[in-house]
């Protein structure tokens, strides 16, 4: 089966009113990043990389189809062959979108035809629902090509399990889209934690993605899929194809949806898998929706030091507060998100100074002091700008699907590391798709080590 719906954009959040104003923290610090490696593994310049060197299709260009199209048309090296999609009106908007960039592609319906017409693909990009991951994905690495597919890695606990198998098999690459895995603010912040010891010992951690009540996804009324292609692809309505995520066939619901980018973050940061999982979620608002509207979770994570606690919420029906990451130690606290406009970290009274202190005027609040975090703010000994520290600044101001992207086709030229590989995606699938049994069973899911294991 082959198909494509529309991810639901996810809007910038407003301004939140307990959120403390930026005069609130200093406006200059000197935390540097050592995300050089990374750096390197995303990075392709135009002296590295020869026209068409990487042949890309994409299977789903929706709306995250799109975006991913959006954040890599203009790589050196790349150059689109082909795009797949059941869906007319989808398929003229992508084929449009990279003729303006000069990028002449074959468009098919069925990804089938497209795997056995093209013989000179390198790699191709799954945007498809999730639902459809798997299959998609599988195919692909079997054609022997490589392999970026969206989040969340699948629906299903053996959907995502058969595409590490199927990437060990074919010897390909299969990257996950958890993109805050290539992401330098992140990978800043984790020097800070892991490296720097800012939080000392952290103890707690918390999370949301709160987004603004959603509409439906309509369609142009002149350019419906008729009812024997909805029903040849796995769809028995117009609405089912085009509001997928509401139904439990081809989502994990707002945990896969939303929740998986941040749960990804959790288990990344602490460096483990949790250990159990208690949720709670219901259908209370979208009465029409066959997944829950919200979800509270609380995850427990072990460390050779004890139990690491941490909330963690999805709200479709308000926008207050956006969507970012917390974790507090006994030493401070850091903020992070893919939100510029959130990044702080809140130093507890008493605790070790560091050395970029006193490179900076500090502010003393709520007993706290606290420091926006920035990238290339470090200065050589002799008081000039660190060069490095430069090319971090400027890494940095790309789109985070840029970055994720941009570290795959490093991957695929240069066999630099995946930021997300198959077995880590199937990790953050296990964590988050359990909580959905935890919301059905009304009770604490104990995670066992194996289940993050193929």
């Amino acid at each position: 089966m082959d198909k494509q719906g529309c991810q639901q954009p996810h809007p910038r959040p407003g301004p939140d009113p307990q959120e403390l104003t930026r005069r609130e923290f200093v406006q200059n610090t000197s935390m540097a990043a050592s995300a050089s490696a990374l750096l390197a593994s995303m990075t392709a310049t135009a002296e590295e990389a020869t026209p068409d060197d990487i042949n890309l299709a994409i299977i789903g260009p929706g709306s995250q189809g799109r975006n991913l199209i959006l954040n890599s048309v203009k790589t050196p090296g790349i150059r689109y062959k082909a795009l797949c999609d059941i869906w007319p009106y989808h398929q003229n908007y992508a084929k449009n979108y990279l003729k303006a960039y000069k990028h002449s592609v074959n468009v098919y319906s069925d990804y089938r035809e497209m795997l056995a017409q093209e013989k000179d693909l390198d790699a191709v990009i799954v945007a498809t629902p999730d639902w459809l991951h798997a299959e998609h994905t599988i195919a692909c690495l079997k054609a022997g090509l490589h392999v970026y597919c969206e989040k969340e890695m699948s629906n299903t606990i053996e959907g995502a399990k058969s595409m590490v198998v199927a990437a060990r098999e074919s010897g390909k690459l299969l990257q996950i889209g958890h993109q805050r895995r290539s992401n330098i603010r992140y990978h800043h912040a984790i020097k800070l934690i892991t490296k720097d010891k800012v939080l000392g010992q952290m103890n707690h951690f918390s999370g949301q993605w709160n987004r603004a009540k959603r509409l439906e996804f309509g369609w142009p009324k002149d350019e419906p899929l008729d009812e024997e292609t909805l029903k040849k692809f796995g769809y028995d309505t117009m609405d089912r194809f085009r509001n997928w995520r509401w139904y439990r066939k081809f989502s994990g619901g707002p945990i896969a949806d939303l929740g998986s980018h941040q749960v990804d973050v959790f288990s990344w940061f602490l460096e483990a898998n949790p250990k159990a999982v208690l949720a709670s979620g219901g259908t209370d608002y979208y009465k029409k929706s066959e997944w829950y509207d919200n979800i509270l979770a609380i995850y427990e994570y072990e460390k050779e030091y004890g139990m690491v606690r941490g909330a963690y919420q999805v709200l479709n029906t308000t926008s207050h507060g956006g969507f970012y990451e917390t974790f507090m130690g006994d030493q401070g606290s850091m903020v992070i998100s893919e939100d510029t406009r959130k990044g702080f970290f809140f130093k507890e009274v008493g605790a070790k100074s560091r050395e970029w202190e006193e490179q900076s005027e500090t502010f003393d609040k709520m007993d706290k002091k606290a420091f926006e975090l920035k990238i290339g703010e470090t200065l050589t000994p002799d008081g000039k700008k660190d060069p490095k520290g430069q090319q971090l600044l400027a890494e940095s101001q790309k789109k985070p699907h840029q970055l994720h992207l941009e570290n795959f086709f490093s991957a695929v030229r240069n066999g630099t590391p995946l930021s997300c590989p198959a077995e880590v995606g199937f990790e953050t699938a296990v964590s988050v798709l359990r909580v959905n049994e935890a919301v059905e069973e009304q009770q604490k899911y104990f995670f066992k080590p194996e289940e993050f294991k193929v």
